[in-house]
């Protein structure tokens, strides 16, 4: 049996300690999460409907939206929010308004017997992780836009809706936890266009406005000089008369 001598020993040690140090940073540094979150549904609000037909048309990047961020060069999160949005939107106009018609991508809004149009995006989305606010909870921001338009296509307001979420760790881990806020986020939105939409956008006044006719063009006709100028003599020969 060969013995190393002391100092090599604990050379190799260290090496080894280093070694595994090295590797569990690298592994740290390469993981990520990957989160989808569910549908956010919400229960039926007790309000009165607007009696209004509305068109809702969400863009392919809404409807399909992820947000992708590396956490402080540490962790990569891939944030799908993909069909809950729309599953979220089309939910809530559908109990605000009387009617509402869900636009597919090549629709013409014009063609429909609608009063008004909304088209939802998303601006911004924001969050936190524990170890960047050094606490217990992960938080979501969203920063939705509401385009709304009058039946003839004509954009009468453009209103951003701010949201929140927050879900605490203790109870689950780091991607459950962050999925519970995005949710949090997005319904908190959509208890503030509830109460606010309205008020926000005026689409209620555009409840049976008439659709705006083009005027008709002229009418042309083909005229003799000749004709015309004999007629006038004929008109003031009368009046001397």
């Amino acid at each position: 049996m060969t013995y190393l001598p002391a100092e090599t020993g604990n050379l190799n040690t260290r090496l080894r300690t280093g070694l595994t140090g090295f590797l569990v940073a690298g592994i740290l540094a390469g993981c990520g999460s990957n989160v989808v979150v569910d549908s956010a549904g919400i229960p039926v609000p007790l309000i009165q409907k607007i009696p209004a037909s509305v068109g809702v048309r969400m863009p392919a990047d809404f409807e399909n939206y992820v947000h992708e961020e590396e956490v402080i060069g540490r962790e990569q999160w891939s944030i799908n929010l993909g069909r809950s949005n729309a599953a979220l939107f089309a939910q809530l106009f559908g109990h605000m308004f009387d009617n509402l018609i869900v636009l597919g991508p090549t629709d013409d809004p014009t063609l429909l017997e609608i009063d008004a149009l909304i088209e939802p995006s998303i601006e911004a989305f924001e969050f936190s992780v524990p170890n960047q606010s050094k606490t217990q909870a992960f938080a979501v921001w969203i920063r939705y836009r509401l385009k709304v338009y009058d039946r003839d296509g004509t954009q009468i307001a453009n209103w951003p809706v701010s949201a929140y979420g927050k879900s605490q760790t203790t109870k689950m881990g780091g991607a459950d936890a962050l999925q519970r806020a995005a949710i949090l986020a997005m319904r908190d939105a959509a208890a503030l266009m509830i109460m606010q939409l309205d008020k926000a956008t005026g689409i209620s006044l555009l409840v049976g406005a008439p659709k705006e006719v083009p005027d008709p063009a002229p009418l042309m006709f083909e005229t003799n000089e000749d004709e015309v100028q004999a007629t006038a003599l004929k008109e003031l020969d009368d009046d001397a008369g």
